[in-house]
């Protein structure tokens, strides 16, 4: 019986179900399964006792003031630092752009510092960066895994040599000092609050490595491919609707919802995926057994029309929801696992009357609007190219121009 049920896959297609399997505390992660090499004992692969104990801890940085310093004040610096070079060249790849870009909030955010600050260094980061993003979405990979594999150890240890060790250093001065009495400034980011509650949690260096490289792949890579996705979309969308373009530029309510549309229709990974540690039941009456692979097919589950309307399938940045429905749909997951950085990147849901001036929109919509507001357009000499070298549907290279038709 246990045989037959381990091999048993469940595939769920329904907004309702999804939801269901998504707060049962008896279907455990398992999306990552092949990712372990970066993946194995993070946040995100963690159940039970562990990941609470795990999550308590890291939501005390997750807080709305932390978001409101990196939504007014920090990200705006780095978002106009980074796009200088190549407004003022009048062309830029979108996915390049949006990994830089967000590589440089992740550093932040995850706690990863960069002393000497050029252009090398970032780009010895962002090297790392993707070799981290092969090895958490490995699944879907098309390449020579157990190789992948081994290049990927290889450069989680270069990496904390070079970034992870430095940065750890300086943080336990900080906190050492903080706790004689010194008035020092110590960060807000992952590697800090793990370090500041060490003996809470009592993990090994090679766990706060790979969770320390998993917040900078996470916060970079989904951040890039929604930036990336959303420029795409209401590019088209404006096509299609030329009365719209001055929203784009002008009001950040309107690009919010253009930004929760496209995580809808393109979450960050197409499936959920999950193994029942016991025999489930889901209210619509489906019955999964233990030991019983659960693939929740966001892709269907997004467009589901039953909640979304008959149009589910369409991009609509004006679409009304059912009350308690996220305009995201569930691509930020649902239940114990729902995504930590969720109001960081995608800001908070809107509300009727929302005031602009007290909202958080996220930092994917700030970019967003500032690349609106630069007039970007497609490059028509150079259409935008999906990427060979995975199974998901991502953008390989999205070339853009500045400054309109010009």
């Amino acid at each position: 019986m246990t045989a037959v049920a381990e091999e048993t896959t469940i595939v769920l297609t329904t907004f309702a179900d999804a939801k269901d399997a998504y707060r049962s505390k008896d279907l455990r992660q398992s999306l990552y399964d092949e990712g372990e090499v970066v993946m194995a004992d993070v946040l995100v692969n963690l159940h039970g006792d562990e990941h609470r104990s795990r999550r308590r801890v890291e939501n005390r940085m997750f807080r709305r003031e932390v978001f409101e310093r990196y939504e007014r004040e920090l990200f705006p610096r780095v978002i106009e630092q980074t796009l200088a070079p190549y407004q003022a060249e009048g062309r830029v790849d979108l996915v390049h752009l949006g990994h830089e870009l967000m590589l440089n909030l992740a550093a932040l955010t995850a706690g990863v510092d960069r002393p000497a600050g050029t252009a090398e260094e970032t780009g010895r980061l962002y090297a790392y960066m993707m070799s981290f993003i092969e090895g958490a979405t490995l699944a879907h990979s098309t390449k020579d895994k157990d190789e992948q594999r081994r290049v990927i150890a290889r450069a989680l240890e270069d990496w904390d040599a070079e970034f992870l060790a430095p940065s750890i250093a300086r943080r336990r001065d900080l906190l050492e000092r903080e706790a004689a009495g010194e008035d020092v400034d110590v960060p807000s980011d992952v590697l800090t609050t793990l370090l500041r509650h060490t003996g809470e949690l009592r993990l090994p260096h090679e766990v706060i490595r790979r969770e320390v490289a998993f917040f900078l792949l996470a916060g970079a890579h989904t951040s890039a491919t929604a930036f990336v996705r959303s420029v795409d979309h209401i590019l088209g969308w404006i096509e299609a609707h030329p009365e719209d373009a001055g929203l784009a530029a002008a009001d950040p309510l309107f690009v919010q919802r253009s930004v929760h549309e496209t995580v809808r229709l393109n979450p960050s990974s197409p499936i959920g995926r999950r193994r029942a540690l016991a025999p489930v039941s889901l209210r619509s009456g489906i019955e999964i057994p233990e030991g019983a692979t659960v693939v929740i097919d966001l892709q269907s589950v997004n467009r589901d029309p039953e909640v979304f309307g008959p149009d589910a399938a369409a991009f609509d940045p004006h679409r009304t929801f059912p009350p308690n429905v996220a305009p995201f749909g569930l691509s930020f997951a649902a239940g114990m696992h729902v995504c930590i950085g969720q109001d960081l990147a995608a800001g908070v849901v809107q509300r009727a009357g929302s005031d602009p001036d007290d909202h958080l929109f996220g930092l994917v919509t700030g970019v967003v609007q500032r690349m609106f507001a630069a007039r970007v357009r497609r490059d028509p000499d150079n259409p935008p190219q999906r990427d060979a070298n995975t199974q998901r549907p991502y953008w390989g290279s999205y070339p853009v121009l500045f400054g309109g038709d010009e």
